[in-house]
């Protein structure tokens, strides 16, 4: 009746031990930072708020981009490319190198108050 008390406790740490490489490449396997994802593909327009005055929104051209396959994106100044690694979008090449949005819905994006929403269609 004891190696039944010995053998458990064995078999228990023995599959504790076996297990554990398992586990550490499953959580090797998500990204630092969230899953890698895309954005849905269309022309963003990117605007500050207005005031109550005049209109609720200010354009501003110059931050729009439109994204498209692979990964891309195009603004006014050129084409380059972007990684959305949870809800944090990074260009990574191209005329917005280094800039960072935060994705606040499927089809939105903020950095500040600027606020990017997709319009649609893929310009």
């Amino acid at each position: 009746m004891q190696s039944k008390h010995v053998f458990m406790p064995a078999a228990f740490a023995a599959c504790l031990i076996f297990s554990g490489p398992a586990f550490a490449q499953a959580a090797e396997a998500n990204p630092p930072g969230g899953m890698l994802r895309t954005m849905p593909h269309g022309v963003y327009q990117c605007a500050l708020p207005g005031d109550a005055a005049a209109s609720a929104y200010r354009v501003v051209e110059a931050e729009g981009f439109t994204i498209g396959p692979a990964s891309s994106y195009t603004s006014p100044e050129g084409r380059g490319t972007y990684i959305l690694r949870g809800d944090k979008l990074s260009f990574t090449r191209g005329p917005k190198k280094g800039e960072q949005l935060q994705r606040i819905g499927t089809n939105q994006l903020k950095r500040g108050k600027l606020r990017c929403t997709r319009l649609g269609g893929t310009g």
